[in-house]
């Protein structure tokens, strides 16, 4: 069974599915406002977010690093609410709130018992259409996100996933990091957030998504009363922000080496090229490759890097999706004397897969694997309205059922042509070494 299409045309306005002993509803506001819910029944508690399909991608050069600030500013006070306000709002009742920033989306999110949901939405949707982006705080924010990234260059591991991006996709809006340089930061004024802010928030953009004890028509009620008493025209007919093109971007010429040097006794190695889109049909096979590669400690490369020859303690595959590309990489933490070994054993066994596929064995386990991770996965709220959330951004919605009969579905030979079309694609590095 195909996933479920989620138009954003009128006559999809209202629609409604099971998943499971779920229900899950959604709604297209005459402004152009997307509300999904999920109700999970017998649940006490909700997770509730924002969404605007908008992220670190579509910064303009000159303004990069926006996405991120605009994150944290939405934090600092509204012209309602001052930022100590909000923490209460969600401390008071025992909930939390935070939000996240990605290369085509932007998060903001609660978690709160049912009874405190109206009132959670109220400052959700205050902070988003409300900010009034003080040039105070903005200038106090600098400085918070800039301590942010400096832990985050202290952190080996997130340096190299960045470089990573940057081998793979070379000097893009893609391959730059999601939350701005430092040199970023430290030169985006004010005015330029403010213009990105108004530039690509409103009501249709907005996407509304909930997963717990909810009724969606008081979810929608809620939201439209919010709206109404936000700085936002929130009555005016428009259609909901078109989605971003599925078309899959060429990569040009570029650099696909890297590597960066750190205060760091350990090596850390990533090998890979460019992965799968977030639509692209042979998805589940990627899930199945990566579970029989790298995704557990019966996995190739943790039995064959870690536990046969004691090069790594940590060792993995993985993908990033993205609407119209992605990235696969294989990693391990090494000595620096052992990168070229490690990364000898880490092409091996993908090439090793594409010419033999996994044994009937592996397949069984991998099935059971992913199946586990799938359903665990999806025990709480807050992972369901993130599923809510990114299943509206891409246009459509897997039920978990529908999901574990693709993976069902996955034969040994795909998984072996999936790795075999890896294989001719495998020409990018990224590294950290100590410094010299």
């Amino acid at each position: 069974m195909p996933p479920i299409a989620l138009p954003l045309t009128p006559d999809a306005a209202s629609m409604s599915f099971d998943d499971g002993d779920t229900r899950i509803c959604r709604s297209i506001g005459s402004t152009g406002v997307r509300v999904l819910t999920q109700q999970v029944p017998a649940a006490q508690s909700v997770s509730a977010s924002l969404w605007v399909p908008v992220g670190s991608r579509d910064e303009d050069p000159a303004r990069a690093g926006s996405t991120h600030f605009l994150e944290h500013l939405l934090f600092k006070g509204t012209a309602r609410r001052s930022a100590l306000d909000i923490a209460v709002a969600f401390d008071s009742v025992g909930g939390e709130s935070n939000a996240e920033t990605g290369r085509e989306h932007t998060a903001y999110w609660a978690r709160v018992r049912d009874a405190d949901l109206g009132a959670a939405i109220d400052v959700l949707v205050d902070m988003v259409t409300g900010s009034v982006l003080d040039p105070a705080d903005f200038d106090t924010e600098r400085g918070v996100i800039l301590d942010e990234l400096a832990m985050g260059d202290d952190n080996p591991v997130e340096v190299v996933h960045d470089a990573f991006q940057l081998a793979v996709h070379g000097d893009t809006p893609i391959g730059r990091p999601v939350g701005g340089t430092a040199d970023a930061i430290r030169a985006v004024g004010r005015d330029d957030v403010w213009e990105h802010y108004q530039a690509h928030y409103g009501p249709s953009s907005l996407i509304v998504a909930a997963a717990g004890n909810v009724d969606h028509e008081s979810v929608c009620e809620r939201v439209q009363a919010a709206l109404d008493g936000s700085p936002w025209d929130g009555r005016s007919a428009a259609a909901p922000r078109p989605r971003r093109s599925t078309a899959l971007s060429p990569i040009t010429d570029h650099d696909k080496d890297v590597t960066r040097r750190r205060d760091v006794t350990q090596a850390h190695v990533i090998i890979g090229c460019e992965g799968l889109s977030a639509t692209d049909p042979a998805g589940p096979t990627m899930s199945v490759l990566l579970s029989v590669l790298g995704g557990s400690m019966s996995s190739r490369l943790f039995q064959e890097v870690r536990e046969k020859r004691g090069l790594a303690y940590t060792t993995y595959a993985f993908d990033i999706a993205y609407s119209d590309t992605g990235t696969f990489g294989m990693y391990a933490g090494c000595s620096p004397d052992k990168v070229d070994e490690v990364e000898s054993i880490m092409r091996a066994q993908l090439e090793q897969l594409a010419a033999d596929g996994p044994t009937e064995e592996e397949m069984t386990r991998v099935r059971g694997q992913v199946r586990g991770g799938v359903v665990l996965g999806l025990e709480d709220n807050w992972s369901r309205m993130m599923r809510l959330g990114r299943s509206e951004i891409i246009g459509r919605y897997r039920p978990i059922d529908e999901s574990l009969a693709e993976f069902d579905a996955v034969e040994a030979s795909d998984v072996r042509a999936l790795a075999a079309s890896l294989v001719t694609k495998l020409d990018c590095r990224a590294l950290v070494l100590p410094a010299q």
